[in-house]
């Protein structure tokens, strides 16, 4: 339980859900998804990828700055996103506020092509390491917006979004800082990428009933026999403020967190031990009935959804809460993940309409949305869990 509560004041996303609020709204009351066919590597696989319009901006942005020609697109999404954002909370340039963007993979195009062109030649680019440490995107961000507080980078692989909320919240709470800019950038659309994921067998194929029929990523059907998971490119980025404020999109009430020893470098538990701790922190006092909605993590694979939803029965009983995922339709985002599940809270507490997924069966949706719990998890079981709540006043 936080010692004041905190304002989101702002939201700005860029994704296959589009780029505003208002189009990503939309998007979002469509049963269909946002997921299509892409030549990765010479390779066809479902993935989430940013429209056209927003590509032409991302490359309107790059031409811009001299600067700019050579950075990943990781950092360009957070610096065009962040410029949105910003300018929505009324924000200046030269403005006393942190920032913290994180990234699960960072420049993995930037790493692909360096590490190719030294296989190539035997030598690595000048800009090599300037373009692809891991603070490129808080500080460039930091850069581009002038800003004057703590500037802070970090990967905790999915979870990564809603570590800096919380670790934005600890800034905040301890009088250090009255203002943050928070969120995810991700650009995994890439070969080794997408490899990766297929090594770990958890990319989604084309086999099943349900895929055949439209939904290639089943994230929260608990019945399918296959992983299903969908690699997305996005931004997200998040305004927070300290105390209720006129502008309040929603407040942050509680925020937990939870690691679970390892039993695999890619596991979690049977019943999610780390997101029932995380849950149990986020609520604090608040009693379980009290929450509306969870917008879980769901990665789409087997073990990853179903652990989840286990953890959510252990913490909330016999009134489990209406609970949804937008991996289904947008993806997995990976580092920007969290802040696109809190976009989608927001989105729900504000047009009082929850989100359900269409294949899969869940508790009544509810009349009323006033409290929803957000999830996510990543590799080493490191779950953050924020309880977010209608503004006060």
């Amino acid at each position: 339980m936080l010692k004041e509560p905190i304002s989101i004041t702002a939201i700005s996303s860029i994704s296959s859900l589009g780029q505003t609020m208002d189009e990503v709204w939309q998007s979002y009351t469509k049963n269909g998804h946002f997921l299509s066919m892409a030549n990765i590597g010479g390779q066809s696989v479902w993935a989430s990828q940013l429209p056209t319009p927003i590509k032409e901006e991302i490359w309107n942005l790059r031409l811009s700055d001299v600067k700019y020609k050579y950075l990943d697109d990781s950092v360009l999404f957070a610096i065009y996103t962040a410029r949105k954002v910003t300018e929505q909370a009324g924000w200046s340039k030269n403005s006393n506020f942190g920032i913290n963007i994180g990234s699960s993979r960072g420049a993995t195009s930037l790493f692909e092509k360096y590490h190719q062109e030294f296989l190539a030649d035997g030598k690595s680019s000048t800009l090599s390491s300037p373009t692809t440490t891991l603070g490129n995107i808080s500080s460039w961000v930091t850069h581009d917006l002038q800003s004057k507080g703590p500037e802070i980078s970090h990967s905790i692989t999915c979870s990564t979004a809603l570590h800096a909320v919380l670790n934005a919240a600890a800034w905040i709470q301890s009088g250090m800082a009255d203002k943050f800019l928070v969120g995810g950038s991700e650009a995994p659309l890439t070969p080794f990428t997408i490899a990766q994921m297929q090594a770990l067998k958890v990319y989604a194929g084309i086999s099943t009933r349900k895929q055949s029929k439209g939904y290639p990523c089943l994230s929260m059907d608990l019945d399918k026999n296959q992983n299903t998971m969908v690699l997305g490119e996005a931004a997200s980025l998040i305004c927070l403020e300290k105390g209720i404020t006129k502008n309040a999109l929603a407040q942050i009430e509680g925020v937990g967190y939870a690691t679970e020893p390892l039993t695999h470098n890619v596991s979690i538990s049977t019943e999610a031990q780390c997101f029932q701790d995380s849950m149990r922190m986020a609520l604090g006092p608040i009693d379980s009935s009290k929450v509306d909605a969870v917008v879980m993590h769901a990665p789409g694979t087997i073990k990853g959804d179903l652990s989840e939803y286990s953890a959510i029965k252990k913490v909330f009983c016999n009134k489990i809460p209406f609970v949804t995922t937008n991996k289904w339709k947008v993806g997995h985002t990976f580092g920007a993940s969290g802040s696109l599940s809190l976009e989608m809270a927001v989105l729900m507490l504000n047009h009082q309409r929850p989100i359900p997924i269409p294949f899969a069966t869940c508790e009544a949706l509810p009349k009323s949305i006033k409290k929803i719990m957000v999830n996510a998890v990543g590799f080493g079981g490191n779950a953050v869990s924020i309880l977010l709540s209608k503004p006060s006043i």
